[in-house]
């Protein structure tokens, strides 16, 4: 892959020749191996707002296209074309998970379905795993979204998903698809 410096490109710029890509579902981006390399000055914060040079980005339609090509290399985050790889900045996780809805509650059949503030929808299970990390003490729930990229929680949906949670053994957790997901440790308040 060429290093080569792409000038910096408009966002403008970068969305049509994304929306000139025809793609049903989500982009093959596994596929693609662009020769060019570059970055942008695109940054998605905590709270799962872009921001390009400064200003937040308050276009949805536009975030959801640039959302659709998010790309993740070795902790690295690109926006991802055929031709161009355009590297960004992450202040936590590329993906802000804003809704839950449970189909089939308490039964063994249960699935949590959450959906992205891109309208992404993941059903927790084996391919999209439920996870619970807190290096400092706080809780900094997680689903993994795609390609090795992982997706934060919002507070409503953690909250929400701790008012279902049950006991068992030594921790608090939940089902979804048969898999058992730990919120938190038993002595910890769920």
């Amino acid at each position: 892959m060429s290093t080569e410096k792409i000038p910096p490109s408009s966002l403008e710029g970068l969305a049509d020749s994304l929306q000139a890509i025809p793609v049903t579902g989500h982009a093959p981006l596994e596929r693609w191996k662009p020769q060019l390399q570059g970055q942008v000055d695109i940054v998605i914060r905590r709270d799962g707002s872009w921001w390009h040079e400064g200003r937040v980005i308050g276009r949805a339609p536009l975030v959801r296209l640039f959302a659709s090509v998010l790309w993740q290399e070795q902790g690295v985050y690109y926006l991802r074309t055929p031709h161009e790889q355009m590297q960004i900045a992450v202040e936590d996780t590329a993906f802000f998970i804003t809704g839950l809805e449970v189909v089939n509650p308490g039964t063994p059949q249960q699935q949590l379905v959450f959906t992205s503030s891109y309208g992404d929808v993941l059903v927790a299970g084996s391919e999209h795993p439920l996870r619970v990390d807190a290096p400092d003490g706080e809780p900094l729930p997680g689903i993994m979204v795609r390609y090795g990229m992982p997706g934060r929680l919002s507070r409503r949906v953690f909250y929400e998903l701790g008012e279902m949670a049950q006991r068992r053994g030594p921790a608090w957790g939940v089902f979804s698809q048969g898999v058992w997901f730990v919120l938190a440790e038993a002595g910890e308040p769920a």
